[in-house]
């Protein structure tokens, strides 16, 4: 399914009155893995209050134990110090990445703003080698855009 009709499928789900602001998040994590083949985890992850630091919330894929990661470590913790993009073609090339499982080959995180103030970021990882694009980046930025009315 390509990035432009999955985007009124996510609008549908923030806009859903039935569902609490967890359940939509889950929601969208199983829309994006189950019509983007090469996204097999998704996940939200956000800023802990006044700490520097982030928790895990609403996800789909294998189970991780990173469910905190101090800013500035990782791909995730870099995020949320840098407050852009990053896209990881290769996990194992990058210094201060966080292992989460062997079939990981990249990344792509992109920070969700509220109020010009990054409150967290969306996470997915790829079992395929460098197959996040510009057009990836522009969709998950959407994504966060329509997010974000949740908070």
């Amino acid at each position: 399914m390509k990035f432009q009709e999955l985007e009124p499928k996510v609008k549908a789900i923030v806009a859903d009155a039935n569902d609490s602001r967890d359940e939509k998040l889950k929601n969208i994590c199983q829309l994006l893995q189950d019509h983007i083949e090469y996204y097999n985890w998704v996940g939200f992850y956000f800023r802990n209050g006044d700490k520097e630091e982030l928790v895990l919330g609403p996800y789909v894929g294998a189970a991780t134990d990173h469910t905190v990661i101090p800013f500035g470590k990782g791909i995730c913790g870099q995020v949320a110090v840098s407050n852009q993009n990053f896209v990881v073609p290769d996990v194992k090339a990058q210094d201060n990445y966080i292992a989460c499982s062997l079939t990981v080959k990249s990344e792509i995180v992109v920070p969700l703003f509220v109020n010009g103030v990054n409150i967290g970021q969306i996470d997915i990882d790829s079992h395929v080698l460098d197959p996040f694009t510009a057009a990836d980046e522009r969709f998950l930025e959407f994504v966060n855009q329509e997010v974000a009315q949740l908070f």
